[in-house]
């Protein structure tokens, strides 16, 4: 196993028994490194892309992993392999949920896959579940068949609460729909974290580890060097601050760097600006930051792929410090 998972065990296993862990969507595996922050043993883990195995294993060598579609995969033979596991986590399609997928069948099927978290559940019969989604999976047309389900025929006790990564010590104002499941009793409130708001100057690198280049530039978009007036119209001229490409809200395409970044998502959309003697100089946030942002430490390993890869692989994470506090709160108030 990496360095990163070790030490996150021998910290933190002492005050309970061992937890065995299914995660399901891993993705590059920020829901993993949350729960062996938490005292979890992850055992197994499943998710298609092979960028993202790879990545998983360069820091969970210790756990199996499965680069298969989910649904030609037998769970209990992966519980055969892992022996009994007490939780499954699992982050299902996510953008299929978004206004901007629409209603197309190949949206529909994607959406769909939610209901073989259910297959696993219903085979291996876990302790608990935590579901990861974007909020907008509430006004999913077989939500409420999904939720029923888990309550009347899984028999769980069920509790759906929307949480910002901003409240657990991450610099960045993401908001997701967590479905925390207990098969013994209610779930916990997750409660926020005293003291956690961070803002994104917090790991912002301003020392001149990376190269910039003039905001005013021939090629710049017209658009961009709009966006970046109404920030120094409102800041004055000597304040850095960011620019937000791919979304418009009443900011106006930027944000101060004296509150948490606006949601990471799988595109390349953060400009850092600053004044500079010759004028305001701009670059694009770097991945080292956006890993920072999204909650994990610098030593995770993040060497695969091309800068959109990497970008993709976090956009599509879960905030690591997010998932350990809801799995804290599970495994410590358990009957």
């Amino acid at each position: 196993m990496s360095d990163v998972i070790v030490n996150s065990q021998r910290s933190h296993t002492s005050h309970s028994r061992l937890v065995r862990a299914l995660d399901l969507f891993s993705g590059c595996g920020g829901s993993s490194l949350g729960a062996t922050q938490a005292g979890v043993e992850v055992k197994a883990a499943i998710d298609l892309w092979p960028l993202a195995r790879d990545t998983y294993l360069d820091n969970f060598g210790g756990v199996s992993f499965y680069n298969d579609r989910i649904e030609d995969l037998n769970p209990q033979e992966v519980e055969d392999k892992t022996g009994k596991i007490d939780l499954i986590i699992a982050s299902p399609e996510c953008t299929s949920h978004t206004c901007a997928k629409g209603n197309n069948p190949g949206s529909e099927n994607s959406r769909m896959t939610a209901f073989e978290v259910l297959r696993f559940v219903r085979e291996l019969e876990p302790r608990w579940v935590i579901i990861e989604n974007v909020v907008h999976m509430k006004k999913w047309v077989k939500y409420k068949a999904f939720i029923e389900q888990l309550k009347t025929e899984l028999h769980y006790s069920v509790s759906e609460q929307t949480l910002s990564a901003s409240a657990f010590g991450v610099p960045q104002s993401r908001r997701r729909l967590f479905i925390i499941c207990d098969k013994e009793q209610t779930p916990p409130t997750v409660v926020p974290l005293k003291g956690a708001i961070r803002s994104i100057r917090s790991i912002v690198d301003a020392n001149g580890t990376y190269t910039y280049s003039p905001l005013v530039t021939e090629k710049r978009a017209s658009a961009t060097i709009a966006r970046a007036e109404r920030a120094i119209a409102k800041l004055g001229k000597n304040k850095p601050f960011l620019l937000v490409y791919y979304g418009s809200d009443a900011a106006g395409g930027w944000q101060s760097l004296d509150r948490p970044l606006r949601t990471v998502t799988t595109l390349d959309r953060f400009a850092y600006v600053k004044p500079g003697v010759e004028g305001h100089m701009m670059r694009m946030l770097q991945v080292p930051e956006i890993k920072l942002a999204m909650g994990f430490p610098s030593e995770f390993r993040l060497n695969r792929g091309t800068r959109r890869d990497k970008i993709h692989l976090l956009g599509n994470a879960v905030c690591p410090p997010v998932m350990e506090t809801i799995i804290r709160s599970l495994i410590e108030e358990r009957a």
